[in-house]
């Protein structure tokens, strides 16, 4: 693919190291209680595009090698990613879902058209077996998005049901005669997505009485506990949050909200991979922008429930590019660049410090779309580099968030956002192991970093970089390492002090001992 070679893009490692900043940042490792959950680093994976189809799943008798059908190389490397937790079958698509459709012998199953993605046929091969197979060989939880805006009460009910009961019923029958006799733990399911657009168009008055009548009719079997996640905000939309919190925050576990770092919804939304450092800086202070709007979403829920019995759940984020040319529009495939995985690590940043009422983020989606984990092509497969952030951060799941000071240089970018060039997280694993992930955002200079532990003592430390000789470079199908984890070696450790120099747009993990 060609890209475009601006000169001010084409900023090499040392020209990068030319020129050198200062910030300091102090890590409150003895004042750390929440624990950030694994959950925040779920997947998504939408009927959508080549997301399931040629993704994650080919079938037995394909030629691709597979596992039961499911991509060999595109399963070991969700495996190696351990994925806590994956959002199915939308997604827009799943309000357009009827799970009957997609059990059974795959050669009876009804084709549909996907009318949201593409005009797409659907042959439902991949279904509710599909799905819930793979969590249990991924050793994650699935988190299943019931049918509001064209289904019944009656539709969602028979499916929790087939999934989860281990009765002598009619829908737990029909699943022991599908092949399943054991039912699977279902913990998480979506009441509805996106019940305010795609999912039906509705009012949040309206949406709230009508998820108290579907959660009613929900209900638990032979020891399965349902998470009941009602259908929330899109990005600024507190009026939403407000009204379900009001009139169904009682019967809710949690409630969702959906954001998109994107440049807009009408018209082009820009390349994934020509880009100037404008909008580059631009894209970095709208992923910041997330903060603001969690804090506004959470202060409501805080105002109506103040045990905080409801949680957060950020069920859809990521980057939204413009298609790569030749590509359907309607399958939403971009390709993924340094820049994608600086929104990753900031976004990242930034939801371990909410955890107290955020409690899940699926980022959208896992394989072929949008800000996606893996490319493939035919038998070839790509990582991307947000796969690599995520892979990079996974030492963070389930350990104790430690609260990080940052002191450093801002810069003023577009729609009038103040940006700091860098961010931080850390946090302290059960076996006491610190990890502090770093990110230098700037592309032009390199940061010498001063780091303090405020209540612990670190006598080594070992890390990993990832950064490129251009923000723009990316990983193809025939240069696979282009923006790969290297190993960091420039960290020091003296009386006390932590010391390292970082490359300009550079993203680091290290583990002190």
């Amino acid at each position: 693919m060609k890209r475009l070679l601006l000169g001010t893009l084409m900023l090499g490692a040392t020209l990068s190291l030319s020129a050198q900043k200062e910030a300091t940042l102090t890590v409150q490792a003895d004042k750390g209680t929440d624990i950030i959950p694994k959950e925040i680093y779920g997947q998504f994976a939408e009927h959508l595009g080549s997301c399931i189809y040629g993704g994650i799943w080919v079938g037995e008798n394909s030629d691709i090698p597979n596992i039961k059908g499911y991509r060999t190389d595109v399963f070991n490397a969700l495996k190696a990613l351990q994925v806590p937790v994956m959002r199915w079958p939308g997604g827009c698509f799943a309000d357009e879902y009827h799970w009957m459709d997609g059990i059974g012998p795959r050669d009876q199953r009804p084709k549909m058209v996907n009318n949201n993605w593409g005009g797409t046929v659907e042959d439902n091969s991949f279904g509710t077996h599909e799905f819930l197979n793979l969590c249990e060989m991924l050793g994650c939880e699935p988190y299943v998005s019931g049918n509001v805006g064209s289904g019944t009460v009656e539709e969602l009910a028979k499916w929790v049901e087939y999934m989860t009961s281990e009765g002598d019923s009619p829908m737990a029958n029909l699943r022991r005669k599908n092949g399943r006799d054991k039912a699977w733990k279902v913990k998480y399911l979506g009441v509805g997505n996106e019940s305010w657009g795609c999912g039906g168009s509705m009012y949040p008055e309206y949406y709230s009485d009508l998820y108290r009548r579907y959660a009613t009719y929900c209900r638990n079997y032979d020891g399965n506990q349902l998470f009941k996640v009602a259908s929330g905000a899109s990005d600024y939309d507190y009026k939403w949050t407000r009204v379900l919190m009001e009139r169904a925050g009682s019967m809710m576990n949690g409630i969702s909200l959906h954001y998109y770092t994107v440049t807009g919804w009408v018209g082009s939304k820009g390349s994934a991979t020509q880009f100037t450092p404008d909008d580059y800086y631009w894209t970095m202070g709208k992923c910041r922008e997330i903060e603001d709007v969690l804090k506004k979403h959470i202060a409501i829920m805080d105002e109506l429930d103040p045990k905080n019995n409801v949680a957060l759940l950020l069920d859809e984020w990521g980057t939204w590019w413009d298609v790569e040319p030749n590509t359907i529009p309607g399958h939403l495939f971009q390709q993924n660049t340094l820049r994608d995985a600086f929104v990753a690590s900031l976004s990242l940043d930034i939801f371990h410090k909410y955890t107290r009422r955020l409690k899940m983020c699926n980022i959208a989606q896992v394989v072929n779309v949008l800000q996606s984990m893996i490319l493939t092509d035919g038998p070839r497969m790509v990582l991307t580099p947000t796969y690599h952030v995520f892979r990079m951060y996974k030492v963070h799941q389930d350990a104790t968030y430690l609260p990080v000071d940052i002191q450093c240089d801002t810069m003023q970018v577009r729609d009038n956002r103040t940006l700091p060039l860098v961010s931080a997280t850390a946090s302290k694993d059960k076996n006491g192991k610190i990890h502090l992930s770093i990110s230098n955002i700037d592309t032009e200079n390199a940061r010498e970093l001063t780091i303090r532990l405020n209540g612990a003592q670190a006598k080594g430390v070992t890390g990993e970089i990832l950064t490129a000789t251009h923000i723009n470079d990316y990983n193809s199908f025939d240069k696979p390492e282009t923006v790969v984890p290297r190993p960091f070696k420039d960290a020091r450790i003296r009386k006390g002090v932590l010391t390292l120099t970082m490359p300009a747009k550079s993203i680091v993990t290290l583990e002190l001992q």
